[in-house]
């Protein structure tokens, strides 16, 4: 019904700039959050350590906070609870030892584990109306919009203020705009369920099916053999091909570029499916290969490769989730999905840098086997839902 689809655009758009704004204010904490702890007297050690604790616990908790969303259909609940501890961030301002500056900076992270789950769940019920693919789009669109702002506004208040406190002072409007904007899309949207299909009790015990796993499986290796950003640019200036001080420029750029592929993959899978994504393991194959070079176009063609994996990665695998789940189990899923992915990011990240440490040569064929390894599970996914893909083409 039109109506349903006015409300489902509504209630993605709503949500996109809560994501927006979010990410400005996590965006803009996480630029300085080292400088920060050194500043408030942190060692090396902690600060590395509290990145990491709060990145684990940003990903392995989403397990357990997706469970019990779909448990106690607690989907709203566990949005708004998630998103009000981004209110922790502009409370930086306020600490007066590192100690506590990094329990806000953690407290935010697993803010960000509550959330992520139910709100991709209650998205995935309004993308029903416009296609999913086209509806994660959208909302990572407005959300890489505010990852490219919250730099911007933190260094914008460092030029007027000079100082971290009046820094952080900066993200109170943001931090508050992200309730306010939940509040509204809870209020044009209360139920998102609806705008997908009504629910069984009785189904809500049926296991996540073996199709799901399968994915999960891909997931991991396709994120293993994905090389990060900070290790590409490490090599970058490390060589002498980029002066450190463009880099953050360059990954405004990813991120703009990334915001813009987001929309074209999210049509594509609409209209193609799951075969869409196997252009994961093969544009990840080739950000190696163009990103280890002494070639100023090959590392301008690696960074347009990485933002387009990591759009397909924001968009059409949240999208896919959706499609293999049932209703009932998505939030579940979604829970183990973002689990497995930020595990992924964790073993390839360690395996990968290690290479690039003690054996470089080899990182290319590590990275061909992972990815070679994960196109095998995706056609053995794609074979099992045969029949759905052929319905949907």
């Amino acid at each position: 019904m039109k109506t349903e689809r006015q409300a489902a655009i509504s209630f993605i758009f709503m949500m996109g700039l809560v994501s927006a704004f979010g990410d400005i204010v996590y965006e803009s904490a996480r630029s300085i959050s080292g400088p920060y702890l050194a500043f408030l007297g942190a060692s090396a050690v902690v600060v590395g350590a509290v990145s990491g604790l709060g990145e684990f616990l940003g990903y392995g908790l989403r397990l357990v906070s997706g469970y019990l969303a779909d448990r106690r259909r607690a989907y709203w609940v566990a949005t708004f609870i998630g998103y009000g501890l981004i209110l922790c961030l502009p409370f930086l301002a306020f600490a007066t030892t590192w100690q506590v500056a990094a329990a806000l900076l953690i407290l935010e992270r697993i803010g960000k584990a509550i959330r992520s789950p139910a709100r991709d769940t209650l998205l995935s019920h309004a993308t029903h109306q416009i296609g999913r693919g086209w509806g994660f789009a959208l909302h990572e669109f407005l959300d890489q919009i505010g990852a490219i702002l919250g730099p911007l506004v933190l260094s914008l208040a460092f030029l007027v203020h000079q100082n971290y406190r009046s820094g952080f002072h900066w993200l109170w409007l943001p931090a508050i705009s992200v309730l306010v904007f939940l509040f509204i899309a809870r209020w044009k949207v209360p139920d998102p369920q609806t705008l997908e299909a009504k629910t069984s009790e009785a189904s809500q015990k049926t296991p996540l099916p073996l199709e799901f796993w399968h994915y999960a499986a891909f997931t991991f290796l396709g994120v293993a053999g994905f090389v990060s950003f900070p290790l590409l640019s490490l090599y970058w200036v490390k060589e002498g091909i980029v002066q450190a001080a463009w880099i953050p420029t360059l990954y405004a750029v990813a991120m703009g570029v990334d915001a813009l592929i987001a929309l074209a993959v999210g049509r594509l899978y609409d209209r193609f499916g799951l075969n869409t994504l196997f252009a994961v393991p093969f544009l990840t194959l080739l950000v190696p290969l163009s990103g280890f070079s002494d070639s100023a176009i090959l590392i301008g063609v690696s960074i347009l490769l990485w933002a387009s994996v990591m759009a397909i990665h924001e968009t059409t695998m949240r999208a896919a989730v959706a499609d293999i789940a049932q209703i009932q189990k998505r939030a579940t899923a979604y829970g183990i999905f973002n689990t497995i992915y930020g595990a992924g990011w964790f073993v390839g990240g360690s395996l990968l840098g290690w290479l690039y440490q003690s054996a470089m040569p080899a990182l290319p064929w590590v990275v061909f086997g992972l990815e070679v390894f994960a196109t095998a599970v995706f056609w053995l996914l794609v074979r099992r839902r045969q029949p759905l893909a052929s319905s949907r083409a």
